[in-house]
C-alpha cells in the first residue's frame, strides 16, 4: 500500500438481479411454467413465449418477470433464485487488460470491474473510462496509454485522485474539468488513485466529474462555410 493512502471505499451492495443465471436456474423456471400451463394459468402461446425467454435468459432480472404473476411454486422458485443470486461470487479483478483500437469509441462505464492495470493503444477515436459506478478492489489503478490523436475522458467521483504527470505529450493537452465549487472536490480523503502513464501524440486527456456539462463549442467566424467550399 502506498504510504498515507486509504483503501478504496467499500463496494456498494450488488444488485442480485444483475447476476448471471445457470442452466439449473433456467430449467427450474421452465418447469414452473409448464406446471402453470397445465393448471390453465398460461395459454400454450404464452407458455411458448415464456419458455423461449427462460432458455434465453442471461441474468436473474430476465427470469424474475416470467414467474412474478404466477402463484404457487413460482414464489418458491423466485425465493430460490434470489438466494442463488446473493450467493454468487464476485470474480477477482484482472491484473492487466490490453485494448487496441483504431478510431471509434471505447467505453468502460456503468458497473464494471476495474483491473489493476489497463493498457490502451488507440489511433484516433474517443476513449471513456468512467469510475462512477465501477467496482475497485485495489487502492491504485494504472492506465498506460499509447494514443495518436483522439480524446481520452477519465470520469471520477469525489475522493478519486488522478495523476497524469508521467504522460509524455507530443502536442495535445491535459485538462482537469473538476472545479473547486463542484460538490466534494478536494473535501474528501483520497480513497482511490488513478495513475496515467504512456505517450500521446496530439489529442487530449480530459479528467472530469460525473455528469459534467459539455463545454460550449466556440462560435464560428462569419464566412466559414464559403471558405470551406473554396478550399
Amino acid at each position: 500500500m502506498v504510504p498515507g493512502m486509504s483503501l478504496p471505499m467499500p463496494m456498494e451492495p450488488r444488485d442480485p438481479k444483475g447476476m448471471r443465471v445457470s442452466h439449473e436456474d433456467r430449467e427450474r423456471v421452465a418447469e414452473d411454467l409448464r406446471v402453470a400451463a397445465g393448471d390453465g394459468r398460461l395459454s400454450l402461446e404464452e407458455l411458448d413465449q415464456r419458455l423461449d425467454a427462460a432458455f434465453g435468459a442471461r441474468t436473474y432480472a430476465d427470469l424474475v418477470p416470467l414467474l412474478a404473476d404466477l402463484p404457487g411454486s413460482g414464489g418458491d422458485t423466485l425465493a430460490a433464485l434470489g438466494r442463488a443470486a446473493v450467493a454468487a461470487p464476485v470474480p477477482p479483478p484482472k491484473d492487466v487488460v490490453r485494448v487496441k483500437r483504431s478510431g471509434g469509441v471505447l467505453r468502460y462505464e456503468g458497473a464494471w470491474l476495474v483491473p489493476k492495470r489497463l493498457e490502451l493503444e488507440a489511433h484516433g477515436g474517443v476513449g471513456v473510462i468512467d469510475f462512477t459506478r465501477a467496482t475497485v478492489f485495489l487502492p491504485v489503478t494504472e492506465i498506460d496509454v499509447r494514443m495518436r490523436g483522439g480524446v481520452l475522458r477519465i470520469i471520477v467521483p469525489p475522493g478519486y485522485a488522478v495523476d497524469v504527470n508521467e504522460v509524455s505529450m507530443r502536442g495535445g493537452a491535459v485538462r482537469d474539468r473538476r472545479l473547486p465549487e463542484d460538490p466534494g472536490y478536494g473535501q474528501q480523503p483520497v480513497v482511490h488513485r488513478v495513475i496515467v502513464t504512456g505517450t500521446m501524440s496530439g489529442g487530449a486527456i480530459v479528467v472530469e466529474p460525473p455528469n459534467a456539462p459539455k463545454p460550449p463549442k466556440p462560435p464560428r467566424e462569419r464566412g466559414w462555410l464559403r471558405r470551406l467550399f473554396r478550399s
